[in-house]
């Protein structure tokens, strides 16, 4: 899109609203990110999301067949608590019209009215239950508060599921239908989400889709991604009790945590089931209006940390509603840096002097693992390099497998931690070994990877999806580096099925457990694979955009280009096939199906 197209879209949705929005971003930004995170927002969608949400939604046909299916003897009944005070009267009916639309039939609305004295809503209220026994109002004496509110208002419900809804959002008509549904296949479940997106004053004008992956608990301590639409289990609920008024502002958030700390199955409806109505006044348009509210969301990540016995520091970005946690590492643990080597000595120099010159953890040995160099300027580097105390030089003589590498390292290996890179690699931020050894040492993680640069400052990798490309591709390849990308995906802490091991830390018990990397995969998807076996035993892969690394991907080895290597490529495509075929058929659960593979950005995938 040209400069003059772009700044005509742009001014196009500029009101005085809108304009005051912005003097507020700009003042808390500054100019440089300020102009970066327009450009951002305004870039133009491959797949426009209006027009997709109207292809993909339920038809009346489908619709109709939902309301006529025929269930258990004991359905199913949701209750949805809905706390209001003074609002918009046609959001209000528009609210209950879209539970009224719902296909499931066995569901309660809840509605407790903090603002009797408001004329309008009362007579709006007063219609309703005579139409519809399933609604049920209650009038407070007083506002007591959006915690309070929301706990009067789960004091009303019966149902056997309690769900959040918003005085002035919509639910699809299809959302209860699909709970039901799911919980049919899956009664083990004790929490559901959905995905959302916002509406305007307008009800129809659909954008920023958010599509979420499954449970993700480093993506839920960095951002409130759960959000809306969110169903609890009524024993769940009564397990952890209501909304806490302690963190007015993002009780939301802190319930949230609560209750997946004690949820025994999480389950996501990757659909787009709740829309998040922004006007002027909403949190969902203008996050400035409530800045109370990102400090009761660091307070709940910071108090659910400690529910969990974890320590950490929790800070907000400069991304509204964005947080940071930081690990300290625990004790002095030694780390074992294995580095495989073939020539190039100098993208060696440059990889082990950033290390030396730019680390500030110092507990750390480097494993060099020679491998069929020809060039005599690298054996003499490695005598060089041997002077340090820290650098160990072995030997593997075999033909090139990364695998069988970097298995052989690890068994000489003396750290408690593994720290697989490339010689390609030099560091950007010099605290990123104890970064990653921070979050390394939580028990419930088997890898930890980095953001890596190429040196032209775009984005090489921000983790990888599975089944993106074919296998496994990674995310934000090529963005400029200054940018965040969708939701700021590329700039938080979130876990994933895979990340690179052109830098990655693994804790060596969980290396050995998982059974080291396969020498089968001689080149290609190593990691990815042992990311995935990590994660079959039922370990986090954690991808942390705060260890960022400059990468020259491929100068070593080169092109994939001759007969051999594409053979070889072939074999360990195939292999990743016949060894995880049910998770390239199902989807990464990191992910989300509504997500394109071929494009890295988040892009939507088009209609079929």
């Amino acid at each position: 899109m040209s400069g003059r197209i772009q700044w005509k879209k742009m001014a196009g949705k500029l009101s005085p609203y809108t304009i005051k929005k912005g003097l507020l971003y700009l003042r808390h930004y500054g100019i440089r990110e300020f102009w970066i995170r327009l450009h951002e927002r305004f870039e133009p969608e491959e797949v426009p999301y209006g027009p997709w949400f109207e292809a993909t939604r339920p038809d009346a046909e489908c619709l109709a067949r939902q309301r006529s299916r025929r269930w258990s003897s004991d359905p199913v009944t949701f209750s949805l608590a809905v706390p209001a005070w003074h609002t918009d009267p046609v959001f209000l009916e528009q609210m209950i019209d879209s539970v009224l639309a719902q296909t499931y039939p066995f569901w309660e609305l809840c509605i407790v009215n903090a603002s009797p004295e408001d004329e309008h809503m009362r007579q709006i209220l007063s219609r309703y239950p005579a139409a519809d026994k399933r609604i049920r109002i209650k009038e407070l004496r007083q506002n007591l508060g959006i915690s309070g509110n929301t706990n009067a208002a789960f004091d009303m419900c019966t149902g056997d599921w309690i769900g959040l809804l918003d005085h002035d959002d919509l639910l699809s008509p299809q959302t209860l239908y699909l709970a039901a549904d799911l919980l049919a296949r899956e009664p083990d479940t004790e929490l559901i989400y959905t995905d959302e997106d916002k509406v305007t004053e307008d009800p129809e004008a659909h954008f920023q889709p958010h599509f979420k992956p499954d449970f993700n608990l480093d993506l839920l301590r960095s951002n409130n991604y759960i959000c809306h639409f969110l169903l609890l289990r009524r024993t769940l609920l009564d397990r952890i009790g209501g909304m806490d008024t302690a963190f007015d502002g993002a009780q939301d958030y802190d319930l949230i945590f609560r209750a997946c700390e004690s949820a025994h199955a999480i389950r996501h409806i990757p659909e787009i089931l709740y829309h998040w109505r922004t006007h002027s006044q909403s949190t969902a348009d203008n996050p400035v209006s409530k800045m109370y509210a990102f400090e009761a969301g660091r307070r709940a990540i910071q108090a659910h940390l400690s529910r969990c016995g974890c320590v950490g520091e929790v800070t907000q970005t400069k991304d509204y509603g964005f947080y940071r946690v930081r690990y300290p590492v625990q004790g002095e643990p030694l780390v074992s840096v294995i580095i495989p080597n073939k020539d190039h000595p100098e993208l060696l120099r440059a990889c082990l002097d950033s290390i030396r010159n730019m680390t500030t953890w110092q507990r750390y040995e480097i494993l060099i693992v020679e491998n069929n160099s020809e060039g005599e300027e690298i054996f003499s580097f490695y005598k060089e390099a041997e002077k340090d105390p820290h650098v160990r030089i072995l030997t593997y003589q075999g033909s090139f497998n990364y695998s069988k590498i970097n298995n052989e390292a690890a068994k000489q290996a003396r750290g408690e931690y593994l720290l697989f890179l490339n010689n390609d690699v030099t560091v950007i931020t010099p605290d990123w070994m104890e970064e990653m050894l921070g979050v390394c040492q939580r028990p419930e993680v088997g890898a930890v990877g980095a953001r890596l640069h190429y040196p032209d400052g775009t984005i090489q990798h921000a983790g990888i999806v599975i089944g993106m490309g074919g296998i496994a591709g990674s995310l934000f390849v090529d963005m400029p580096a200054e940018r965040s990308g969708y939701l700021h995906k590329a700039s938080i802490m979130q876990d994933l099925s895979a990340v690179t091991a052109a830098c990655m830390m693994v804790p060596a018990q969980a290396f050995a457990q998982a059974g080291g990397f396969t020498p089968d995969l001689a080149v290609a998807f190593n990691d990815v694979d042992l990311c995935l076996k990590l994660g079959r035993l039922g370990l986090l892969v954690v991808y942390d955009p705060f260890v960022r690394m400059w990468h020259a991907e491929s100068r070593t080895r080169g092109p994939e280009d001759t007969p051999e290597k594409v053979r070889r490529f072939q074999s360990e495509i195939e292999y990743m096939r016949v060894h995880w075929i049910d998770l390239l058929k199902n989807g990464d659960p990191c992910y989300n199906k509504n997500l394109s593979l071929t494009k890295w950005n988040y892009s939507i995938r088009p209609k079929e």
